[in-house]
């Protein structure tokens, strides 16, 4: 979640046929739409925890997130160029705490965020060094896990080609080393991709995966302002039959405004996946983003309320993954849950 420097704003197979083709363990991904290992359909609605900067508050934060309805939840992890590495321990406790409550883990390397731009952000090699390094705790956590590759890996003044061709690189040594995982890659321009880099090539990069298992992830604050250029980005992918998940927004950027009301309706009408920005701890120069009020007392924040309580938030339209032993189409996480407010979001330094 960065602002973008400049505001340039342009303008399916039935569960069991994927059963029968794509009978492994894990995530999957056919005709733009993602598939738990089983076959059943997976729609993401999910909160993002900067874990990186508050790891003394995980079991605080997964509580109040699973007491949302959230069947998803996007973690930043540190590589340690930027910022403490999260170690191979600390990433399995994460994963086994995020499955005891539910939901599936989103993990993403943030010290990548605004290459070249940020001179202190490292690469989408790094990032994948550090996935590489985490094999241990990852194998075997395929149908509970999804790997983004890097967040947010280029910001404004980037090589288009570069960005194609380190995540083509990436996916490649990921594959290589045994990971069958979903991977995630990020969109360019601080995550908004105004230039539209991503959307335009984004084939490019799906094609050169051995495992045809990539989701696309689009950061949307102030570029998307309008429901007709939300409309536009997201039935693109969808005509282009490639996987998109809103993976990160807010109903504010700074002192901009964001159509979050255009997003969460049209990501229920296109049945794509759309995780919230951020649970707590968000500095007051990104506006009020915070979904909850504090760390503790579950309290929701105006934008806290949209995400969860409106028509088209996380408590009316989450269903659980299958793999909890939920039917998935009629389970709905937080209606076993504690009725209360939220807890306090988190700020990315980005």
């Amino acid at each position: 979640m960065k602002l973008s420097a400049t505001l340039l704003v342009p303008a399916v197979l039935s569960s069991s046929v994927m059963w029968s083709v794509n009978a492994r363990a894990g995530f999957s991904v056919s005709d733009g739409k993602i598939y738990e290992g089983n076959g059943d359909e997976f729609v993401m609605r999910g909160i993002n925890h900067a874990h990186t900067w508050f790891t003394d508050n995980l079991d605080l934060t997964l509580d109040g997130i699973a007491s949302t309805g959230a069947n998803t939840i996007r973690v930043v992890l540190s590589s340690g160029d930027r910022w403490n590495e999260i170690r191979e321990n600390d990433v399995a406790d994460i994963i086994a705490k995020v499955k005891e409550k539910n939901m599936i883990a989103v993990l993403e390397v943030h010290d990548t965020t605004g290459y070249p731009e940020d001179k202190n952000a490292s690469t989408i090699s790094s990032a994948t060094d550090y996935w590489i390094g985490l094999k241990s705790v990852l194998v075997g956590q395929e149908d509970f896990v999804i790997i983004n590759i890097a967040n947010e890996p280029y910001g404004n003044d980037f090589n288009p080609d570069d960005y194609v061709h380190d995540h083509q690189n990436s996916i490649k040594r990921l594959r290589d080393e045994g990971f069958t995982h979903a991977l995630m890659v990020d969109a360019p321009n601080w995550g908004q991709d105004w230039e539209f880099v991503m959307r335009d090539r984004a084939d490019e990069i799906f094609q050169s995966d051995p495992d045809k298992n990539t989701i696309f992830s689009v950061h949307m604050y102030e570029v998307f302002d309008s429901k007709e250029i939300v409309d536009s980005y997201f039935t693109t992918f969808i005509e282009n039959g490639l996987p998109l998940v809103v993976g990160e927004f807010a109903a504010t950027h700074k002192e901009f405004d964001v159509d979050e009301g255009s997003i969460m309706s049209l990501a229920a009408t296109y049945n794509l996946g759309y995780i919230g920005w951020s649970w707590k701890g968000n500095g007051a120069g990104y506006g009020d983003i915070d979904i909850v009020s504090s760390w503790s007392t579950h309290e929701l924040t105006p934008w806290g309320e949209i995400l969860v309580n409106d028509e088209y938030g996380i408590r009316a339209t989450s269903r659980l993954a299958t793999i909890f032993g939920s039917s998935g189409s009629d389970d709905r996480p937080g209606d076993n849950a504690s009725d209360g407010e939220v807890p306090a979001a988190s700020v990315n330094t980005k």
